[in-house]
């Protein structure tokens, strides 16, 4: 493993940690609990740092996405499209989310994770490099892409982590 994949490993790892911690002994009602009208519970802050990381990596890789492959999508039987990952919903979107068994977070994180960690251990140094999206100037690499998850998702489980906070 290159230097550059044990960094976005641990970066990884260090979500990882933040997301069980944050789940740690919290009950469906805590999970569920928004602090203000428009804000975002920690069950759909986890869901949808879930969804992101497991769709961008399995797109990296032309593979398919945990939340399909293991059944996440119909244990979770949230009232979206099965593909929705949270981005772009709305207030009333979030206050739709609901969730049977705290246990789905976990799992579905760790299975998102583990996903995670398969697709880094097959990547070289000319793969972070390669262009994968001309959309942007300039374009994003598969290493650039990878940083932008683990950005996206530490913010996210930052956010979980304050309103854990304000409901304990």
């Amino acid at each position: 493993m290159s230097v550059a994949t044990k960094i976005l490993t641990d970066g990884f790892e260090r979500v990882r940690e933040n997301v069980v911690s944050v789940l740690d002994g919290l009950s469906a009602e805590q999970l569920l609990t928004r602090p203000g009208p428009d804000a975002n519970s920690i069950a759909w802050l986890v869901w949808h740092l879930s969804r992101v990381q497991d769709s961008h990596l399995s797109e990296l890789v032309g593979g398919e996405q945990v939340w399909d492959s293991e059944g996440f999508a119909a244990r979770f039987s949230l009232p979206y499209a099965d593909s929705a990952t949270g981005y772009g919903q709305s207030s009333a979107d979030v206050g739709t989310f609901r969730l049977s068994d705290p246990s789905l977070l976990a799992d579905y994180h760790a299975a998102a994770h583990e996903l995670t960690l398969t697709v880094l251990k097959g990547l070289s140094d000319q793969d972070l490099s390669e262009v994968i999206d001309r959309r942007w100037d300039p374009p994003v690499t598969r290493a650039v892409r990878l940083v932008s998850v683990i950005d996206d998702t530490a913010q996210h489980v930052g956010q979980a982590a304050y309103v854990r906070g304000l409901i304990t």
